[in-house]
């Protein structure tokens, strides 16, 4: 189970709490007044704690388990070992989302400004605002109620963040207009200058980046990622996006609802995502490119192209994904046969 040292513990929950919490259904063999203490994996959890089971790969270890209880779909049910209460959900992830939160639920620093903290009189503080030590908000910022801005942040001249916001340490915004429930994590930096040159033999001459980054409600930024802001029109990252770590984004990009960037993906300026596009790990998309609804990008993809709607891609240059395997197994066909003609004959 999490160490206490970070994770504090709630509970424990009977099993009548945990299938309330989780909206899943109590197995009729489990007893609803049976204690959970709290959450770990199938394979270290004990008898008071309660586990999940969302990928059939993992049956056995499932078999094997010593877990107290389990969030499992009931097609699956038959598979648990003898003795393991059961709480049944067709989406068993997600029911262990709603329980793990119940048992560590996120912490919050108590309100106020520390006094290492440097904020100018000309910003706004909403009401239960947590400021960290060392953290910087610039002239005419506004920050919303319960906002949490952490250690050695910088809030620049006239940002603009809503309620719930929380801006890891040492990330830096400027230049953006920022909804509510938004999640900065550190090193972040939003809002710089995008990467603009008018290149020339005699020199390049750089283009001023008179834009913003606008970013939506419900957006989750991971650590060390960088958004652009834009030339003359906006950076817009729309609302309910996940952005993982070291992802770069650059200027006058436009993320629609609900896209999914994995780690190390770049974006070239001015390309526009559909909602819930899909880019996987180290992706690489040139600029000025139309990626449709639902679109999805292999990891370590390269774009160079506009992509339809609902289509998968892979490879370098991309592909639809059924021809990029096909082009995969060709090539691993012709390296076995130059390796060893007669046996692949």
């Amino acid at each position: 189970m999490a160490d206490p040292r970070f994770f504090p513990s709630r509970g424990p929950y009977t099993l009548a709490e945990l299938a309330k919490i989780a909206d899943a259904t109590i197995a009729e063999d489990a007893d609803p007044e049976r204690r959970i203490r709290g959450v770990a994996s199938l394979e270290t959890a004990d008898w008071e704690a309660i586990s999940f089971l969302d990928n059939r790969r993992y049956l056995d270890t499932l078999a094997a388990s010593r877990a107290g209880a389990c969030l499992i779909r009931p097609e699956l049910a038959d598979r648990a070992p003898k003795g393991m209460a059961l709480l049944l959900h067709e989406k068993p992830y997600r029911a262990y989302a709603r329980v793990a939160a119940a048992f560590h639920p996120e912490a919050r620093p108590l309100a106020g400004v520390h006094p290492s903290a440097v904020v100018e009189p000309s910003s706004r503080l909403g009401v239960e605002v947590h400021v960290g030590p060392g953290a910087v908000i610039g002239a005419r910022a506004e920050i919303g109620e319960r906002c949490r801005i952490g250690p050695n942040a910088v809030i620049g001249e006239g940002v603009v963040l809503g309620a719930d916001c929380a801006i890891g340490a040492n990330a830096s915004l400027s230049h953006a207009i920022v909804g509510a429930r938004v999640a900065v994590y550190p090193g972040v930096r939003i809002g710089q200058d995008g990467f603009g040159f008018a290149m020339d033999p005699t020199g390049h001459l750089k283009v001023p980046q008179l834009g913003r980054v606008i970013i939506g409600d419900n957006v989750e930024i991971g650590a060390n990622a960088c958004i652009d802001r834009g030339t003359t029109d906006d950076t817009v990252i729309g609302p309910g996006c996940i952005i993982d770590n070291l992802v770069q984004i650059g200027h006058n990009v436009r993320l629609g609802r609900g896209c999914v960037i994995v780690a190390q993906v770049g974006i070239s300026g001015s390309t526009r995502l559909d909602d819930f596009v899909v880019i996987g790990g180290q992706g690489g998309l040139a600029g000025h490119l139309d990626i449709g609804k639902g679109a999805q990008v292999a990891a370590q993809s390269g774009v160079h192209k506009d992509i339809p709607a609902g289509t998968a891609v892979g490879g370098t240059p991309a592909v639809p994904i059924v021809e990029w395997r096909r082009q995969v197994a060709v090539l691993a066909r012709l390296a076995r046969r130059r390796a060893d003609p007669v046996k692949d004959e």
